[in-house]
C-alpha cells in the first residue's frame, strides 16, 4: 500500500483561521509535535494518546501545559477526551478525491425513486439508534456545541414544514458528523438524499404540521440533552421513540 504524504498537511490552529482560545508558543509547540504523530500514524486513528503525566514527562513541560496542548487538540477535532478512559485520536487524513467519488457513487437517483417513505422510515430506524450511540461516545464538545446550534435554529421555526426539515437534516448529520466514521456519514448523506426526494417532500408537507413540528422539535431537544449528557441508553431509546413517532405518521397519511 503506497503511503500517504503528509508533510502538507498543517495543523488545524496553524491553517490562518483564528484560534479561539489564547495558548501560549510552548502548547502550541507542543500541540504540534503531537499532531505530527498523529498525521505520521505513531498515534493512529483511534489509538488512546498516553497520560498527561507520562507527556509531561517524554516532551519536558508542565502538566498543565500538556493539559492545555490537549485542550488544543481537542477544540480542533483531532482527539476526543473521554472522562475516566483519556484522550483517542479521531483526525484522519482527509482524502477529497475518494470522499467525491464515494458521494457520485451512492447517491444513486434510482434508489431515491424507488424507496417509499415508510421504507426509508425502516432503514433510518435500524440505522439511527445506532448511529446516535457511536456520536454519544465519540463526539467532541466542538461537535456537541455545532449541535447545539442547529437545534436552536431548528426550534425556532414554527408553521413551515421545509425550514423545519432543512434544519431536521442538519441535526442529524451533525450527529452523523460526531461519529467521526467516514462510512457512517457517508450512509446518512445517502438517506439525506432519499428524504429530499419528491415524493417523501410530499408526505413532509402532509405531516409536518405545526403541532407536529413542536412535539418533534421537543424530541429532538430531549435527544440532544441526552447527548449532551453522554448518557447512551437515554439517547438510543429517545431515537428509537422518535423514529417510531415519524413512522405513526406516515402510517396514518398513507
Amino acid at each position: 500500500m503506497p503511503k500517504t504524504t503528509t508533510s502538507a498537511i498543517t495543523p488545524p490552529w496553524e491553517s490562518g483561521e483564528e484560534v479561539q482560545q489564547l495558548v501560549t508558543q510552548a502548547v502550541k509547540t507542543l500541540a504540534n509535535n503531537l499532531f505530527e504523530r498523529v498525521i505520521s500514524s505513531f498515534y493512529s486513528y483511534g489509538t488512546r494518546l498516553p497520560a498527561e503525566r507520562h507527556i509531561a514527562e517524554e516532551f519536558n513541560y508542565s502538566r498543565n501545559t500538556v493539559r492545555q496542548a490537549l485542550d488544543l487538540l481537542e477544540s480542533h477535532n483531532v482527539i476526543s477526551r473521554r472522562p475516566g478512559s483519556g484522550s483517542f485520536v479521531i483526525f484522519r487524513i482527509p482524502n477529497p478525491k475518494e470522499k467525491t467519488e464515494a458521494n457520485e457513487d451512492l447517491l444513486d437517483e434510482n434508489l431515491a425513486e424507488i424507496t417509499s417513505p415508510l421504507e426509508l422510515n425502516v432503514a433510518r430506524s435500524i440505522f439511527e439508534p445506532e448511529m446516535v450511540r457511536l456520536a454519544t461516545i465519540n463526539m467532541t464538545a466542538r461537535d456537541i456545541s455545532n449541535l447545539k446550534v442547529v437545534l436552536e435554529n431548528l426550534e425556532t421555526v414554527t408553521t413551515n414544514a421545509k425550514d423545519f426539515a432543512h434544519w431536521d437534516e442538519k441535526f442529524h448529520m451533525a450527529i452523523a458528523e460526531g461519529t467521526h466514521n467516514p462510512l457512517l456519514i457517508a450512509i446518512n448523506n445517502l438517506i439525506s438524499h432519499v428524504r429530499r426526494h419528491a415524493h417523501w417532500s410530499t408526505s413532509k408537507d402532509l405531516t409536518l404540521s405545526p403541532n407536529r413540528i413542536r412535539v418533534y422539535q421537543k424530541m429532538h431537544r430531549s435527544i440532544y440533552e441526552a447527548l449532551e449528557a453522554r448518557d447512551i441508553e437515554t439517547v438510543v431509546e429517545f431515537t428509537k421513540l422518535h423514529m417510531t413517532e415519524v413512522q405513526r405518521d406516515l402510517m396514518h397519511d398513507t
